[in-house]
């Protein structure tokens, strides 16, 4: 995957929601346990273990406040977790996922209309890598098909 490179959220970023203890919304973080099901971690982009601990929180992933800066739930490990490193492989966190929303953004962080695609999760790489030719689209959000939940980004590597 060298044309593009997938990403959590950045370490400073989640180091920011760790220690203010407050989401998108000034609303305190909510803390669970996981499942046998598990959960992902946006920042690790793995899976959060069985009866480990886990934060749910409101996240906006964009820079500004603007019509199209989506806000979500998200989740994140409650302790440190190492930030996700793209070998080229799909993350943990979206191999449980059969299909994917991916949606281009411009400059300004603004839909480039027409980008959006439900693709096939083993199809990713090939899409982004179309869909990162269009001169108007600077990053690419994917999330999930199912409740359109945030879960990384992807830009020019």
């Amino acid at each position: 995957m060298s044309e593009i490179k997938l990403s959590g959220l950045p370490t400073n970023e989640v180091d920011k929601i760790r220690k203010s203890q407050s989401d998108a919304n000034n609303q305190p973080l909510e803390t669970k346990i996981s499942d046998e099901q598990g959960n992902p971690c946006r920042h690790c982009l793995k899976m959060i273990d069985k009866e480990k601990e886990f934060y749910v929180l409101a996240h906006r992933p964009f820079s500004t406040v603007q019509p199209y800066a989506e806000m979500g739930p998200i989740f994140l490990h409650k302790k440190k977790c190492e930030p996700y490193v793209d070998f080229g492989e799909i993350p943990e966190s979206l191999t449980n996922k059969e299909t994917l929303i991916i949606r281009g953004y411009d400059e300004d962080e603004r839909i480039v209309y027409g980008t959006g695609e439900i693709v096939p999760r083993e199809e990713l790489h090939s899409f982004a890598k179309t869909m990162l030719t269009n001169k108007k689209v600077e990053f690419i959000h994917i999330r999930s098909a199912n409740n359109n939940c945030y879960q990384a980004r992807i830009d020019q590597s």
